[in-house]
């Protein structure tokens, strides 16, 4: 059996073959008029990458959502993937917190169409996927999800992002906590809904109208039409779906890395080191219709 550090290694020999299997895919192709081997020679070539890289790397090119979800799920997952439109002085992308648990890793200072931080970390959103739908949900439930009233028949796809910290603006240190979980959930049935978290509750649209929910005082549902964007407050990371405009930094939704966290939560169960509350311990974790963040 190899070592963890033979693997990913590779023979000249091996990789001398795969590029001549490639290339004469193409050249059939292109003697044919056109290049129907295409998608297969790019298949190959992204195993031959994963071949000649780091140990580890073929195995994180494997499809994490439909391991986790199927087919169906996780291409739902894929299709509904915010692009994250970052707010005037924004200067974080949420990252992997297995990777990165400081500011200066999720750190970002360029500008226009993005997906990695400064330091290379690639922009991140954990997954969860809740499925309603009577052949899912059985009696109510759907994975230890409530699937009851209103929430039967419907998807629930909720992108968690993780931050290293949060800073609240005016309130100084009393504004600031270190790690910041926030959240895009999105509700398919009949229409496509969208919602955003902030601060204590959930906003469709962004400004100081939600002062009370923002503050918790009066909670709403906070969903709207979906419109396939989530625009990121600076500093707090606060949410909402339906903004005007487009962030100067932005993380196009095809581009941002998507991860499973049912397998995380289960590992960790009530076990964390957060600051604040992951997500699987969150009563919206459960209920995707819980109004509280």
């Amino acid at each position: 059996m190899a070592s963890a550090g033979e693997r990913g290694q590779s023979t000249v020999e091996w990789v001398g073959l795969v590029l001549l299997v490639s290339l004469a895919i193409l050249a059939a192709g292109a003697a044919a008029g056109g290049v129907p081997g295409a998608d297969l020679a790019r298949a190959v070539a992204s195993r031959l990458v994963c071949a000649v890289r780091v140990a580890g790397a073929c195995e994180r090119r494997t499809d994490a959502l439909a391991a986790e979800y199927g087919a169906e799920l996780a291409a739902l997952a894929r299709e509904h993937a915010p692009s994250i439109q970052l707010a005037a002085g924004a200067d974080q992308l949420p990252v992997d917190h297995r990777d990165c648990r400081e500011v200066a890793c999720a750190a970002v200072s360029r500008s226009g169409s993005l997906w990695r931080t400064d330091e290379g970390l690639p922009a991140t959103a954990f997954t969860r996927v809740i499925d309603c739908r009577p052949a899912a949900a059985g009696d109510g439930e759907a994975g230890g999800a409530d699937c009851s009233g209103e929430r039967a028949g419907r998807v629930y796809v909720q992108y968690w992002l993780y931050y290293p910290d949060s800073r609240t603006e005016p309130w100084g240190e009393r504004g600031y906590h270190p790690d910041d979980w926030e959240s895009l959930q999105v509700r398919i049935g009949a229409t496509v809904d969208g919602r955003a978290s902030s601060h204590h509750s959930y906003n469709y649209r962004g400004g100081i109208g939600n002062w009370a929910s923002d503050a918790g005082i009066s909670p709403k549902p906070g969903w709207g039409p979906y419109t396939g964007e989530l625009h990121v407050a600076s500093a707090s990371h606060a949410g909402h779906v339906n903004g005007e405009g487009r962030g100067r930094r932005r993380v196009p939704g095809r581009r941002l890395r998507l991860v499973p966290i049912e397998p995380l939560g289960a590992a960790a169960g009530s076990d964390h080191d957060f600051a604040v509350t992951p997500p699987w311990l969150k009563p919206v974790y459960r209920d995707p219709e819980e109004t509280g963040t």
